[in-house]
């Protein structure tokens, strides 16, 4: 069985693992990974619009790696629509790119899992195997991490060099022509950068298991040692 300090710093690597996959889950399942401020171009155009007149046509875009939604400012007053990536909005997009970030991530999910397995066998006994002990969980966390840091860099990737929110708010749509004025990251995505960030932090835990803490000893009350004059009375 392992001791208390192991068992205590394991347990902690296993809540780790579990908060890793919960923030991927979250991450796909929310809509916040971008949101911006889209200007729609054409109708600033037709009025020929100056500057302080440009806040009229300034609507608001977000969206994630399944759907999303926009606010339309083209003069007519406001118009929410809803964005939905697949099947088809994908097709204008780096399809193959969006959908190795949404692989990287699962795999990252399937690793995290993995990390979190061993966790809880390392609590809960001492592994006669060197992948069993602290040599896996690390490998299955640089593992994990890894692939939450590629999904984020692809991404990255897709949003700065493949005009990925300019390609959103521009899809099915005919007449208006929309450009994108900011760009930020949103919650969505700091959830999956935090998902990786996990994965480091367990490394550390799982060093501090091997520290050997001294273990405290009781002394022993002295037993009376009886004398030879103690004898004769």
């Amino acid at each position: 069985m392992p001791g208390i300090w192991k068992k205590i710093t394991f347990s902690f690597a296993s809540v780790l693992s579990i908060g890793s996959i919960l923030l991927i889950v979250v991450a796909l399942s929310t809509e916040k990974w971008v949101t911006g401020k889209i200007l729609c171009k054409t109708g600033a155009e037709l009025v020929n619009a100056s500057d302080p007149e440009l806040v009229k046509f300034i609507g608001d875009i977000y969206y994630g790696l399944f759907q999303g939604g926009k606010t339309r400012q083209c003069g007519l007053g406001s118009r929410r629509s809803k964005i939905y990536i697949f099947p088809k909005l994908v097709r204008r997009l780096n399809g193959g790119l969006h959908v190795i970030i949404i692989l990287f991530l699962f795999i990252a999910i399937g690793f995290a899992s993995v990390s979190l397995a061993f966790c809880i066998y390392n609590a809960r006994k001492v592994p006669y195997q060197s992948i069993k002990g602290p040599t896996g969980l690390y490998l299955w966390n640089f593992i994990a991490g890894l692939f939450g840091v590629f999904a984020i860099i692809c991404f990255i990737a897709a949003m700065k060099h493949h005009r990925l929110t300019e390609r959103v708010a521009n899809f099915r749509e005919e007449i208006f022509q929309f450009i994108v004025l900011e760009e930020d990251y949103d919650f969505s995505f700091w959830l999956c950068v935090a998902s990786a960030g996990t994965h480091g932090a367990n490394f550390i835990i799982v060093t501090m298991s091997k520290i050997h803490l001294p273990k405290i000893q009781t002394k022993k009350p002295e037993e009376p040692t009886a004398r030879a004059e103690d004898l004769l009375y």
